[in-house]
């Protein structure tokens, strides 16, 4: 960017990354706190894709992933935030400030990533289909409660999909781990995995289909497997690229490190929600947001010479 374009950069005191949970969250208290704050949003939260959540504190009925974030993004405008419907392409340090590039500019004095994980996933074409129709479901302990006693699979490497299904005992006891590396030996299988009763079969992730209101996909040997739903242990990928390149550290999964407060070692560098790793759940995401966005405002509060660490 240009010392032409610096100059053009509207200046405010928090610049928010990510228009999910987090963000928003954030937004709303940085707002209340009467901060000049712009959140901007690529439109790619994860949250969009809930079809429904009951583990929401507050909604005792549910509410889906898209009212969730549109009633978070309607508190954080009457709270004063500024919201852009834009991606951010780059942010650098400018001394103690920091800018931020996209469609539009600005220069803040603190920013929070709140950029998030993406899942991965089966490459099939009908993935976001079967999560918005609960055929597919990415979190145990967000709705694991929802398939009590239902036939339930998780699919992904054998080791973290072992992982998953242990934690899916809590729920119901048909369960089927779908092994995408091959690896189901019947010594992979043996000891406490056989002794919980959790089936292992390998299978060709690449086949997942919905049918009506279940979930299959065709085992190594050529039978179909049929589920009430599944859950893929296949790993993510954080957003965490903005952080590392502003000089922030990360742990050995990729996720942005941070301190109580959630500081990165960057001053006035914050990073709140599933960037940052802690259990993906939208309370954890409310709670990381308070923290980061009271901080925010007094450090900036404290002095008008930049961040202390």
């Amino acid at each position: 960017m240009t010392d032409q374009g610096h100059h053009r950069a509207e200046q405010i005191d928090c610049l928010i990354v990510g228009g999910g949970p987090a963000g928003l969250a954030a937004a709303t208290y940085l707002g209340r706190f009467r901060r000049r704050v712009v959140l901007f949003d690529a439109g790619e939260s994860r949250a969009k894709l809930i079809p429904i959540t009951r583990n929401c504190p507050g909604f005792p009925n549910g509410l889906s992933g898209p009212d969730l974030l549109n009633r978070l993004r309607q508190q954080a405008l009457l709270s004063g935030a500024e919201l852009r419907d834009e991606a951010v392409q780059d942010i650098k340090r400018d001394g103690s400030e920091f800018i931020a590039a996209g469609p539009t500019s600005v220069r803040a004095r603190a920013v929070l990533l709140a950029t998030g994980v993406v899942d991965t996933l089966p490459d099939i074409p009908l993935a976001t289909d079967m999560i918005r129709g609960g055929t597919m479901r990415l979190c145990p302990i967000c709705d694991g409660y929802e398939v009590i006693d239902k036939r339930v699979a998780v699919m992904g490497p054998l080791k973290e999909a072992v992982k998953k299904a242990s934690f899916m005992r809590t729920y119901t006891r048909d369960l089927t781990v779908l092994a995408t590396d091959g690896a189901c030996r019947m010594d992979d299988c043996s000891g406490p995995l056989r002794e919980a009763g959790i089936r292992v079969e390998a299978c060709i992730p690449n086949s997942l289909r919905p049918l009506g209101e279940h979930a299959i996909v065709v085992l190594s040997g050529g039978a179909t497997g049929a589920f009430d739903a599944i859950y893929p242990a296949m790993g993510c990928r954080t957003g965490a690229k903005f952080g590392i390149d502003l000089g922030a550290t990360c742990d050995d999964l990729g996720y942005l490190i941070v301190d109580a407060h959630q500081r990165t070692v960057v001053p006035g560098l914050y990073a709140a929600g599933d960037v940052v790793n802690e259990i993906n759940q939208i309370a954890v995401a409310f709670g990381d947001a308070a923290i980061a966005a009271t901080d925010i405002h007094n450090q900036l509060a404290d002095t008008n010479h930049g961040f202390r660490h």
